[in-house]
């Protein structure tokens, strides 16, 4: 593999700090030219951009431009340089920030932004030609046909766990061979329960991840099974496979990522434990694997490892989500902009678990009928009408 030039965008958050970690430890294979976070922790961001010696930082918040500066001269202070003896990267701020550096020259653009503030710079990163390594669920989630409209076949490579490991099955065979996707669920915190077991659950309870360290709406979708929900429209987008053709089985152990099965007959699966450096490295070096990303599965011990069919009663998110994906016309950026204000009400304690999908669903059910997103201000009106819409139901009781 040569040498290729990386721009992170979202370097101070888990899956950028991994990345820089696998560029670390490969600097024959990996330069990061340009690095870009919201601005909430600006001293991480310039420990990152000198270690890194990047051409460019980027902060989305105005006002953290000149905290960036301020911290640039604490942190060569304190590596014991001389004023004068570094050079500073060039800084961009603002809300146009992520979508320059995505435009940035490079071979491959890592969207690791959270939020709907990520379509924008991936549809920057895609009309410049980069590689995109998308670890953004929003931009396909809520951007999908926009994203459609420009991406050249093979232009995006997925960084999530789940759509990595799809990749790699989609390898094994063409197109026209592939009977179904299935992706792999740990079940988050309640899995097994019944809808009647759900009642009066709390917050603390549902952060209670049994396998993987999130941050709290991720935690939160993975018990509600949202989470997989949005990554259903996201396998749809990532490969062009219909919603009845893709399938969600419950995965305790989180050690089988996702399957693919050929008309055939024959399944193919990606394994390996739980530690997103693996992802994240293929997709930086795609289609070349990095040696050692991550820590292998011990094949020298005994292994027990499960699967079983989504309790779709108890977790209808998953079908309420393809239901969105098939009538389009928005619908999935509504669903996932109603999800993020339900789950902050839940996490407030305004709003039961159980009222969280099923505030969502009512959202679905009441949404109008919005065309096709053309563009993005199409998708963040459709996203601003849901936030407005499941905010004021949850106000006057009606998730409960």
């Amino acid at each position: 593999m040569t040498s290729r030039e990386i721009v992170l965008l979202g370097s101070t958050g888990s899956i950028g700090t991994q990345a820089i970690d696998i560029v670390r430890r490969n600097p024959d294979k990996f330069r990061v030219v340009a690095i870009g976070a919201g601005g909430g922790n600006v001293r991480l961001l310039a420990e990152q951009a000198l270690e890194l010696g990047v051409d460019a930082v980027g902060v989305a918040k105005a006002t953290a431009a000149q905290d960036l500066q301020l911290a640039f001269y604490s942190e060569a202070a304190r590596r014991g340089w001389a004023t004068g003896d570094f050079r500073l990267p060039k800084i961009l701020a603002g809300p146009d920030a992520m979508t320059e550096l995505a435009q940035w020259p490079c071979d491959t653009v890592l969207n690791g932004v959270v939020g709907s503030l990520g379509l924008a710079p991936t549809l920057a990163a895609l009309h410049a030609g980069r590689t995109l390594a998308l670890a953004n669920k929003e931009s396909l989630v809520a951007g999908g046909p926009l994203v459609r409209a420009v991406a050249r076949p093979g232009q995006i490579v997925p960084v999530d766990s789940e759509h990595s490991a799809l990749a790699q099955g989609l390898r094994g065979g063409t197109a026209k061979e592939v009977r179904r996707l299935i992706l792999t669920a740990s079940g988050g915190a309640f899995r097994g329960r019944t809808r009647e077991q759900l009642v009066g659950v709390t917050p603390k309870e549902a952060l209670a991840h049994p396998t993987w360290d999130m941050g709290p709406v991720v935690t939160i979708n993975s018990a509600t099974l949202v989470n997989k929900g949005l990554e259903v429209i996201e396998t749809h987008e990532l490969f062009g496979v219909a919603y009845r053709d893709i399938q969600v089985m419950v995965h305790p152990q989180s050690v089988i990522h996702s399957l693919v099965e050929f008309h055939d007959g024959s399944t193919l699966a990606q394994c390996s434990p739980p530690d997103m450096r693996l992802p994240i490295a293929l997709a930086l070096g795609w289609p070349d694997r990095v040696a050692d990303a991550a820590p292998g599965v011990d094949w020298t011990a005994a292994h027990t490892w499960e699967l079983r069919p989504l309790d779709e009663e108890a977790f209808p998110a998953v079908a309420l989500a393809k239901a969105a994906g098939e009538a389009g016309r928005c619908r999935p950026a509504i669903y996932n902009a109603a999800n993020e204000e339900c789950v902050a009400a839940f996490t407030a304690g305004d709003l039961p678990f159980l009222g969280i999908v099923e505030t969502l669903e009512q959202t679905l059910t009441d949404a109008p009928d919005f065309a096709e997103p053309g563009t993005v201000d199409d998708v963040l009106a459709a996203e601003s009408w849901a936030r407005a819409y499941a905010r004021e139901r949850i106000a006057g009781g009606k998730g409960a």
